[in-house]
């Protein structure tokens, strides 16, 4: 396991990237923001669920935060405001999930 990214790093680097605080993170998945500080320091594990969620939001493969993999072309999204709530997160995750469904369709059907 020597070199390879752990799963509380990935989580911190695409929370970082896509400028999401611990906060409104630990409001989108319904825990303390202790918990994520724990998780980004590796002290603690994300539960399944958590990963489910995160890799929606983000645009990923849920499989990202097992593997060595790349995230991929992440999908990304932009605010005018930092005052997100979870209601928001949420309609981005089904968003997201739409458009990764497309995206494993058509790699299903040969395409790009």
């Amino acid at each position: 396991m020597e070199g390879q990214i752990k799963v509380g790093d990935k989580i911190q680097r695409l929370r970082e990237e896509s400028k999401i605080s611990q906060k409104q993170i630990a409001l989108y998945l319904g825990v303390d923001q202790s918990m994520i500080s724990k998780i980004e320091n590796n002290e603690r594990n994300a539960s399944v669920e958590m990963l489910d969620k995160l890799s929606v939001l983000f645009g990923c493969s849920s499989d990202y935060f097992v593997s060595d993999d790349a995230c991929g072309p992440q999908l990304q999204f932009a605010f005018r405001t930092s005052e997100v709530c979870p209601e928001d997160f949420e309609a981005i995750s089904a968003i997201n999930r739409i458009a990764l469904n497309l995206r494993e369709m058509k790699q299903m059907l040969g395409g790009a």
